[in-house]
């Protein structure tokens, strides 16, 4: 794969104890030293008006000042620093790279994963939350589209926490479907099945709150309705917001997805991929555990490399089965 780095992204500085730290950059870094075929891309910061397509022209100008002013918690969870306002830009603009290189045609061993932070799925139009300042796989969708290199973007995002931000800026729009997996009732607290989109936006919106304790099976299951969904709305590129903190030994999750889980994943959203003929990006999000969270990126990494996932041969639960039937019929998938 292609991953975007930038050392602008160390900058932002979250503290000694924060779970969001620079050090997850660095592990990333680390374990793919002993992989095949890895190669960084630095790409250029998005532009202000590349975040003012999705976020509130007010809100933009106060983070600038917070930042310019020595920064701090913005609340209680959400801190930044000088260094927060040119990581956030460059966090943005390394996903803007990852959505025009793959509408470029960079695809298997070239795909482009923009290994960023701060993260961005929890931002909404007008605020930050959730370690999250600009809401990165919206900005490059929005910006794609803007630029008439794509009528359509899937965002698929795997994260254990639903991504409220992306769905925020995107549930009253035609132009972008957004599908989540994620963990019922774990913060923010957002993405239940009946959230499915309003106005021109009615139906573009695909939740799939998993009970805690949801394995690889679950997973699974649940993206084989999601990507029906998919299938359906046809897009030109489809981004997956990849959050790693789902994994069984993250520390602010109670989920079970294995690292072959992440790989199995990998190679069904690269299947439905294929099915549209759409470009493919990946866009980090979470994943607070150095390890799992280092671990999980090279086994994607690989995956694209050539290796074959091994097959889970688990079923999904009941409650999981339940779930989806519901999805399904909220959305006509039946």
């Amino acid at each position: 794969m292609q991953f975007g780095y930038s050392e602008a992204c160390l900058d932002h500085d979250t503290g000694d104890r924060h779970p969001e730290t620079a050090d997850r950059l660095r592990a990333i870094r680390q374990q793919l030293a002993r992989r095949h075929g890895v190669e960084y891309v630095d790409a250029d910061p998005a532009s202000v008006d590349a975040v003012r397509a999705v976020h509130d022209d007010g809100y933009v100008a106060d983070l600038r000042e917070f930042c310019d002013e020595g920064g701090g918690n913005w609340d209680p969870d959400t801190v930044a620093s000088t260094g927060t306002w040119d990581a956030a830009l460059t966090s943005a603009g390394l996903a803007q790279w990852a959505a025009e290189r793959a509408l470029a045609g960079d695809d298997g061993r070239n795909t482009p994963f923009s290994v960023g932070r701060p993260p961005g799925h929890h931002a909404v139009e007008a605020d930050a939350m959730g370690f999250c300042f600009f809401n990165n796989a919206a900005v490059a969708a929005q910006a794609v589209i803007d630029a008439g290199d794509a009528d359509r973007v899937a965002i698929f995002d795997w994260d254990v926490h639903h991504g409220n931000g992306t769905q925020d800026i995107f549930e009253d729009s035609g132009d972008v479907f957004y599908a989540s997996i994620h963990e019922r009732g774990l913060y923010p607290g957002t993405g239940d099945v009946d959230e499915t989109g309003v106005g021109d936006g009615e139906g573009t919106t695909l939740n799939v709150p998993l009970s805690a304790g949801a394995g690889d099976a679950d997973f699974l299951a649940a993206f084989e309705t999601i990507a029906a969904a998919i299938e359906r709305f046809d897009p030109d590129l489809f981004l997956v917001s990849a959050g790693f903190d789902a994994h069984r030994h993250d520390p602010i999750s109670r989920m079970r997805v294995s690292t072959e889980g992440y790989a199995l994943l990998t190679d069904r959203v690269r299947e439905a991929t294929d099915a549209v003929d759409a470009g493919l990006g990946f866009v980090l999000e979470g994943g607070y555990g150095l390890d799992t969270l280092s671990e999980s990126i090279a086994t994607v990494h690989e995956t694209f490399d050539g290796r074959a996932p091994v097959e889970d041969d688990g079923d999904p639960t009941d409650d999981t089965i339940e779930l989806l039937d519901d999805v399904r019929s909220i959305h006509g998938l039946d």
